[in-house]
C-alpha cells in the first residue's frame, strides 16, 4: 500500500468519526423539533417515531396561548443583551490595561481576576442576593443583569487578543498626541474584532441559558421570568405525557435565538478562539 493509499484511508476515518460525532450531537435536537410537531400518542409510541405523521404546527400556537412566551422573550433578550453589552466594554477596558498599561499590583490583581474563574457559581448566590437586596434591585431587571456585567473569562480573553497589538503602534499614536481613550476607541477596539465577536456570542448565549439566578429573582417577581425559567414553570404545569409536545414546543422556542446568533457569528466566534493564543498568561 502505497503512501497515497494510506492518506486517503486515514483521512476516510477521520471524517467518518467526525460525522459521526456530529450526528450523534445533532440527534436529541431534531428529535426535540421533530416531537415538537407529534401528537402526544405519537410521543409516547413504542418502537419510538422519529418523524410526525401530519405536522402540528398548532402546538406552537397553544404554547403561545397557554404562556406569556413573548413577555419571557423581551425578558431575556433585555437581561442577555444588556449584560452581553456591559460584559463587552469593562472586559475590553481591563484587558486593554492589563495587557498595555503598567500600575502597581498588575500582576497579582490578574491572577486574582483568573482565580476567580475557578469558582463555582453557586457560592455567588447568597452574597449576589443580599447585595441586589441591599440596593432595593430584586423586583427590577437590574437584579438579572448587574451581577453578570464584569466577566473574568472576558478579561482574560481579551487581554490575550490585545497583547498581540504591537507596542510600536500604540507608542505613535501617543507621540502623536493621542489619549488613551482615543487610543482605545481607534486601534483596540478595531483590532480585536473577532474577540469581541466570540466573546459576544459566548456571554449572550450564556445569559440567555441562565437558570438558576433568573428562578431566584422570579420567585420573588414573576414579571422578570425569563424564557428558561418559563420553560420549566411550562413542564411543570403541564407535566404529562398527554401535554409534553407542548413542552418540546416550548423547548424550540428556547433554541432557535441562539442558532439564529450562532449561524451569524460563526465565523469569527471560531476564528476568535483560534487567534486569542491562551498560552500567554
Amino acid at each position: 500500500m502505497n503512501s497515497k493509499s494510506k492518506r486517503f484511508i486515514k483521512e476516510f476515518f477521520r471524517y467518518l468519526i467526525i460525522i459521526f460525532a456530529a450526528f450523534w450531537m445533532v440527534l436529541p435536537f431534531f428529535w426535540m423539533v421533530s416531537a415538537s410537531l407529534m401528537t402526544p400518542q405519537e410521543i409516547t409510541s413504542i418502537p419510538p417515531k422519529w418523524i410526525p405523521e401530519k405536522p402540528q404546527w398548532h402546538n406552537y400556537i397553544d404554547v403561545l396561548e397557554r404562556v406569556p412566551i413573548g413577555k419571557y422573550y423581551l425578558n431575556s433578550l433585555l437581561v442577555a443583551g444588556t449584560a452581553t453589552l456591559g460584559v463587552i466594554l469593562t472586559s475590553s477596558l481591563a484587558g486593554y490595561a492589563f495587557a498595555k498599561l503598567n500600575f502597581p499590583g498588575k500582576k497579582p490583581v490578574f491572577q486574582f481576576i483568573l482565580v476567580t474563574m475557578m469558582f463555582p457559581v453557586f457560592i455567588f448566590l447568597i452574597p449576589n442576593f443580599f447585595l441586589m437586596k441591599t440596593f432595593g434591585m430584586l423586583t427590577n431587571h437590574l437584579s438579572l443583569i448587574v451581577p453578570f456585567l464584569v466577566s473574568g473569562y472576558g478579561i482574560f480573553l481579551l487581554r490575550q487578543f490585545i497583547m498581540s497589538i504591537p507596542d510600536e503602534l500604540l507608542d505613535s499614536a501617543r507621540i502623536d498626541g493621542a489619549s488613551e481613550f482615543k487610543i482605545y476607541m481607534s486601534i483596540i477596539l478595531p483590532n480585536i474584532k473577532p474577540g469581541l465577536s466570540a466573546l459576544a456570542i459566548t456571554t449572550f448565549i450564556g445569559q440567555w441559558n441562565n437558570f438558576l439566578w433568573p428562578m431566584i429573582i422570579s420567585s420573588f417577581s414573576p414579571n422578570l421570568m425569563t424564557v428558561p425559567v418559563g420553560i420549566q414553570r411550562l413542564s411543570l404545569a403541564f407535566a404529562s405525557a398527554e401535554t409534553q409536545h407542548l413542552v418540546l414546543a416550548g423547548l424550540v422556542y428556547q433554541v432557535v435565538p441562539m442558532l439564529i446568533v450562532f449561524v451569524y457569528f460563526q465565523k469569527n466566534f471560531i476564528k476568535g478562539f483560534v487567534v486569542s493564543g491562551f498560552g500567554n498568561v
